[in-house]
């Protein structure tokens, strides 16, 4: 009886000294930086490392079991859905690290809400339309122009696709971005009532080579969306630089097509 009793002991006092400590993420921040313009961010995942030991993976807001508990050294890299597809989750790279020393507790939760920045070791080129002038203007594929529209003191790109016209294009001026697989990735703000094209005119000594990349489906509210340009940047051997284009075709000729156009940045 006594043996039963003290393996019982045992048995119960492991068990506790297993309880996991929890830690709790409903949000997280981005912190604006006059280098990388506005703060808007679609951050959907967290990276949860422990001395730099892969925890997990995360879609927030989430509240999930850590087993280690006392002083911890914490790290949390911010997550994105690269291209917009939930498949593609991946590690923002232009994002710094969250870093922070916690205090676990066994069967108790902690939250914390991380505050991200942009890593300055980056660039970004920035198109705000803030400022007289742009660095994005329409092509010669483009029957129309976009508008500067005022709306709280804020100002973005509106383009409107009425009869007889049917297709809009925009694109950036001329780019030198790094290849040998060095991270390229352009955010945008959009909403839109029909789905459009982001590609790439990649300019090589004697030739324009055209890559439709991703179509983008359409939004009624304002989304933000960060397409992976590495691959297409990296494989374009001997090109002598980049144009970003957007593409949007008005389909059906008795509907009307808009859309909306806002912070949209290249970063290298």
């Amino acid at each position: 009886m006594i043996l039963i009793l003290v393996i019982f002991i045992f048995s119960c006092s492991k068990e506790n000294n297993n309880l996991p400590s929890y830690v709790k993420i409903d949000q997280v921040n981005l912190l604006s930086s006059p280098n990388f313009g506005e703060n808007t961010e679609n951050i959907t995942d967290v990276w949860f490392y422990v001395d730099d030991n892969l925890q997990g993976v995360y879609e927030i807001p989430v509240q999930f079991p850590i087993l280690n508990d006392g002083i911890q050294n914490i790290r949390i890299k911010a997550g994105v859905k690269a291209n917009g597809i939930a498949s593609t989750r991946t590690q923002y790279p232009f994002y710094n690290s969250y870093v922070d020393t916690i205090e676990l507790n066994q069967n108790q939760s902690i939250s914390i809400s991380p505050d991200f920045t942009y890593n300055d070791s980056y660039q970004a080129i920035i198109e705000d339309f803030e400022s007289a002038g742009t660095i994005i203007d329409s092509t010669l594929n483009s029957e129309i122009d976009f508008s500067i529209i005022s709306n709280n003191q804020n100002h973005y790109a509106l383009v409107k696709l009425d009869t007889p016209n049917i297709n809009f294009e925009a694109s950036t001026q001329n780019l030198i971005l790094p290849q040998q697989g060095a991270p390229v990735y352009l955010e945008i703000d959009y909403k839109c009532s029909a789905e459009f094209l982001v590609g790439m005119y990649v300019n090589y000594p004697q030739s324009v080579e055209i890559k439709d990349l991703i179509w983008v489906t359409s939004k009624q509210d304002w989304n933000k969306i960060y397409i992976n340009l590495t691959q297409a940047v990296s494989e374009s051997i001997g090109a002598l630089s980049f144009k970003v284009f957007i593409n949007m075709r008005r389909n059906d000729p008795s509907i009307s097509e808009e859309m909306s156009l806002d912070n949209v940045k290249i970063l290298y």
